[in-house]
């Protein structure tokens, strides 16, 4: 990254700090609030959609870049453009709870977008598999990713950190493979947006970063994957590696739901991650707990499949293992709120 992109992302994590305070205010003046409910962890009003902050520094930097000429129109129609759209439609579901199917119609658009921009996908550059196939496969791949990422939004911290992870980690992937810089660009640029965000969000949380937040994060790690994948970027096996423990935990929540016959669609407080939580009645040990887990245990199995190719699929396995113990014990089955 040359200097004035340094500058950039100062820039981007000092004015998502400062715009918070202003947020809250805004919130809390048209009562844009998270209400404590039967399936919620928190006990008092607090402001949501704080996911609006972030998304917008980050979409003013992709904005700069392209100005500049430094972002390839494909990037910024997909990370600009869509996540713009992903930001403002989230806000409306924290501001107007739309409903399940107008939310699914939103997600395909979305989706639909990005295969569109980046020709299809990796799988369509694959043979022997139909288009037809290859897309509808892709569509759904990132409608998943998207809910995913929204059903981890349970407590405080939970969330943030696991983009902050996230992005960290392409950039230490980037640096390791001498990769792409508008990736490694982009990367550092979210993780200054969300690191900014934690103050905040931190235990006891202040402010909720809402679905504006959680269907951008969602929107913007799905596209990422498609174009890095395609590419050959980023194997899939890093992403997987990467996301294991949301991956486990939103599987086997929904296996467990569809086993106990429990409406999968409607919302709940049934993850592994939630009951824990009210186990200990403590959201930070459980945010710590797994940042731990992301930090001590899946970092050096990235580099490991990042290192040695050839061994990415048991670091995958090593990965995933433990958190679908873990999600499988506490989840549903332990208890089906």
């Amino acid at each position: 990254m040359i200097d004035n992109q340094y500058i950039l992302v100062c820039v981007a994590f000092l004015l998502s700090s400062g715009l918070y305070f202003i947020y809250k205010k805004i919130a809390v003046y048209y009562v844009i609030l998270a209400n404590p409910n039967y399936r919620t962890l928190h006990e008092s009003p607090t402001p949501t959609g704080g996911g609006i902050v972030f998304a917008v520094v980050f979409i003013a930097c992709l904005i700069f870049l392209w100005w500049s000429n430094k972002l390839s129109n494909d990037l910024f129609f997909v990370f600009g453009v869509g996540g713009s759209i992903a930001v403002f439609f989230g806000l409306l579901d924290d501001i107007f709870e739309i409903k399940i199917r107008q939310k699914l119609i939103g997600q395909f658009l979305l989706s639909f977008w990005v295969l569109f921009w980046f020709e299809g996908g990796p799988l369509a550059n694959i043979d022997w598999i139909p288009s037809s196939i290859a897309a509808l496969i892709t569509l759904l791949f990132l409608v998943w990713v998207i809910n995913a990422y929204n059903f981890m939004d349970g407590i405080d911290g939970m969330a943030v950190s696991g983009a902050m992870f996230a992005s960290g980690s392409i950039v230490l992937v980037m640096l390791l493979t001498s990769g792409s810089s508008m990736i490694l660009i982009l990367s550092v640029l979210l993780l200054a947006c969300s690191s900014a965000f934690m103050f905040f969000n931190w235990s006891p949380a202040s402010i909720f970063m809402g679905d504006a937040g959680s269907l951008f994060l969602g929107y913007i790690f799905g596209a990422q994957i498609i174009y890095t994948t395609m590419l050959n970027e980023v194997s899939i096996y890093t992403w997987l590696i990467i996301f294991s423990y949301f991956i486990a935990d939103t599987t086997a929540t929904q296996i467990a739901r569809l086993v106990l016959s429990k409406n999968w669609r409607k919302p709940h407080r049934s993850h592994a991650y939630q009951n824990i939580a009210r186990i200990y009645n403590n959201h930070l040990r459980v945010t710590l707990s797994i940042i731990a887990y992301d930090i001590l245990w899946l970092s050096p199995l990235l580099i490991w499949s990042v290192l040695e190719p050839d061994m990415a699929v048991i670091a995958t396995i090593l990965a995933m293992v433990p958190a679908f113990i873990v999600s499988f014990k506490y989840g549903p089955f332990f208890s089906s709120d």
